[in-house]
């Protein structure tokens, strides 16, 4: 008698489908130790500073954290922290919406040292990055004697420290386009470009609706770290006072002068600016997801022709 297989379902299917679910079928007992020991690490590691950080700010009551918000040095921190990442971000997000183009879409001698290079400040120690600059534009740098002499100050001023912001957030925008436009491919660009659609039109058009979600995503993650940078800013800052510090910087300066109530108010916005970031990742990532879930389902979906 002639046997039936059903290739839909070959033999052994069942097998390796029950073999699969009793390797993700651990014992009650592991499970509650993985579980936590994850716990234990996010208490232990995040929420317990985090209780910390808003207790020492809430310790002596709202007044000091009114005198601290109108402290003169304070608000100018505040504002040195704003004018660096306003210029730095909109910077960065330009370079990563290149990047992104250029390695998604051509194929170019170079392109992994290019990838390479992107990676680079991820790699690198931000003091590193910062001590860079200095050696190239400091009093003593390669180009310092020039700018000395032109009267041009970029050391201990607002120009190196948004260079060197600069330097430890230009990964973030393009390394959230990068995969994101590789995933979506270039068939829509490449129709657009069939009909007579110009480079910027396709870009406006087509190419940022497609990724707003993960330029969102990239934008929120370099203007945090930005508004956060404190290794590369502490050496091309100088750290004065009133005058170069961000506010990174400024709760350093007040911890060492002892006014513990006011470095943690500080710290505590800082923190809140954090949770603030947090929940936007989480809401871009969601949109992400929706969005690739959409596409795929569009994909399955039959086509169906009407015969006349």
């Amino acid at each position: 008698m002639a046997s039936f297989i059903d290739f839909r379902n070959p033999p052994g299917s069942d097998r390796r489908a029950d073999i699969s679910v009793r390797a993700t079928a651990e014992p009650r007992w592991i499970r509650r130790i993985l579980i936590g020991t994850m716990l234990s690490f996010f208490t232990l590691f995040l929420f317990l500073p985090l209780a910390v950080v808003f207790q020492g700010a809430l310790a002596k009551g709202s007044g000091v954290i009114v005198r601290t918000f109108t402290d003169h040095d304070i608000l100018h921190s505040i504002q040195m922290t704003l004018v660096v990442a306003l210029i730095t971000v909109p910077a960065n997000t330009v370079f990563g919406i290149a990047a992104a183009w250029a390695i998604s879409r051509y194929r170019f001698s170079g392109r992994g040292i290019l990838l390479a290079l992107i990676d680079l400040p991820l790699w690198v120690s931000p003091v590193i990055g910062g001590l860079i600059y200095v050696l190239l534009y400091g009093r003593r740098g390669y180009f310092g004697p020039w700018l000395t002499a032109h009267d041009i100050k970029i050391i201990f001023a607002l120009p190196g420290m948004v260079m060197a912001t600069t330097f430890v957030t230009f990964p973030f925008v393009a390394r959230s386009l990068i995969p994101l436009m590789q995933a979506q491919g270039q068939e829509e660009e490449e129709a657009a470009l069939t009909l007579g659609a110009g480079g910027f039109q396709i870009l406006r058009r087509i190419t940022l609706p497609k990724i707003r979600w993960g330029l969102f995503y990239g934008v929120i993650l370099c203007n945090a770290r930005a508004m956060g940078e404190f290794g590369a800013v502490s050496v091309v800052s100088a750290k004065i006072s009133g005058r170069t510090n961000t506010m990174p910087l400024e709760i350093e300066r007040l911890y060492n002068d002892y006014l513990f109530p006011e470095a943690f108010a500080v710290a505590a916005a800082l923190a809140l600016l954090a949770l603030v970031t947090l929940a936007l990742k989480t809401l871009s990532e969601w949109e992400n997801k929706r969005q690739f879930l959409a596409g795929q389902q569009s994909l399955l979906e039959p086509t169906i022709e009407t015969v006349p």
